[in-house]
């Protein structure tokens, strides 16, 4: 497999939020399904790519997944502080797994913060469940921040993210 990362295209955003919603709702990762407001959020790739960096894994010209990267914090950061960066929306389509495209992704995201001027920290937040996605993290180097884990639904008790951190 010859995998290779770049921007997301704005005739490729449909698809690309098709993958992520379709990743997310496969693994049972939206609490309210196909009616969770958060679907719409996943397949807005335009309003990402507006606000932040939208990669994709590319091989032979077909899109094996994507994620959105956040410098210094911007708009689309949900934990970043000054000075980190933060990784959001990491999917591969479900034929697409297995091959190294989720690691080659955070991997670009780690060499993107490390070139990203002020940056000394990349951050993120998963859910409990997202075990392959924790081994990927933790295989490249990222650490267990739970003094950072948060709940985007504070209504709800039972969904507290997981966050991580690697120092750059």
């Amino acid at each position: 497999m010859d995998i290779r990362i770049r921007h997301a295209r704005p005739h490729e955003y449909a698809r690309i939020g098709e993958i992520t919603a379709q990743a997310y709702l496969g693994d049972g990762l939206l609490d309210f399904g196909e009616s969770d407001e958060y679907l719409g959020e996943l397949r807005d790739v335009a309003k990402r790519a507006a606000a932040a960096e939208v990669l994709v894994a590319v091989d032979h010209g077909r899109i094996l997944g994507a994620v959105t990267f956040v410098p210094h914090g911007g708009p689309m950061a949900d934990i970043a502080l000054p000075g980190e960066a933060e990784i959001r929306m990491l999917a591969v389509a479900r034929e697409s797994r297995g091959r190294g495209a989720g690691e080659t992704l955070v991997r670009a995201c780690v060499d993107h913060a490390r070139a990203t001027a002020g940056c000394v920290r990349v951050v993120l937040s998963t859910q409990r469940t997202m075990h392959a996605a924790h081994r990927i993290y933790e295989r490249l180097g990222f650490t267990r921040t739970p003094d950072r884990d948060w709940n985007p639904l504070p209504d709800l008790d039972d969904i507290t993210l997981l966050t991580y951190e690697l120092t750059l």
